[in-house]
């Protein structure tokens, strides 16, 4: 179930979660290393954003527990959650749609502010030096993203492309050592999904970043991941690295199908 590669920065183990009689993720164990690219599939349905919801704090198991950096934080609420260092995206783009682009990427980074809320309006000279570094740390992350020209546009009027990479920086600018990626290639067409490999390969890099991604592009998939689980009604039919699953018989006749790795 581990990728022998570095050690673990994630783990969960027996995790279990029912909405009422319906189990949604059963027994499920992971074993995420630090500095990895690791991917979870599955059908629709199977269970997969349920597992983000989990580790991120949305959701609290039923059964079983999730460590990260080696300290329990099953059923810690999100906010918490996203301040030891696990961030995420989400399958439907979830921005402040009246907010600019540069304005969505500062409210990522207060996660990290020290000032209280309340010394901003007093104009107290720490608070004030810490906000103009978050104005600069959004800035910079604009650059990143290539969103400089939308900084003063509202997220809404963002184009779709721009609006995922929009929600890739809010996540950034949290300083997560743990990025969640729901879906990150929906909507795009083949000359996206190539550039978004590049980009994920680039963030891990550039931020030093494990990255954990669900995504039903098998491109995308096969090409940046180094080990996955795949899920089926809740459950881990195979683990192992793309190539493995590539040939597994219960992952092909589950899900995948020969054609989808001939395309």
């Amino acid at each position: 179930m581990t990728p022998a590669k570095h050690k673990n920065l994630l783990e969960l183990r027996d995790v279990t979660i029912r909405f009422g009689g319906v189990t949604a993720v059963r027994n499920l164990s992971m074993d995420i290393p630090k500095d990895s690219i690791v991917g979870l599939i599955g059908p629709n349905g199977a269970g997969k954003t349920t597992v983000f919801n989990l580790i991120t704090g949305f959701y609290r198991p039923n059964e079983g527990f999730i460590r990260f950096r080696d300290r329990d934080i099953t059923g810690l609420p999100p906010h918490r959650i996203c301040g030891k260092g696990i961030s995420r995206t989400f399958q439907n783009i979830r921005l402040f749609a009246n907010e600019s682009a540069l304005e969505n990427i500062m409210i990522g980074c207060h996660v990290r502010r020290k000032s209280a809320w309340w010394m901003m309006p007093l104009l107290i000279p720490s608070c004030v030096r810490e906000e103009k570094n978050i104005r600069e740390t959004a800035w910079k992350l604009l650059a990143t993203m290539g969103l400089e020209q939308y900084a003063n546009v509202p997220a809404v009027s963002l184009p779709y492309g721009a609006q995922r990479r929009l929600e890739i920086a809010r996540a950034l600018a949290t300083e997560p050592s743990l990025l969640l990626l729901d879906e990150p290639a929906a909507g795009m067409n083949p000359q996206e999904s190539t550039e978004l490999m590049d980009f994920i390969r680039h963030i891990r890099r550039e931020y030093e970043l494990t990255i954990l991604l669900i995504e039903h592009d098998m491109k995308v998939v096969m090409g940046v991941c180094e080990h996955l689980w795949v899920l089926e009604y809740g459950q881990c039919i195979a683990s192992g690295t793309p190539d493995e699953i590539q040939k597994n018989p219960k992952v092909i006749e589950a899900y995948l199908g020969e054609e989808v790795f001939d395309a």
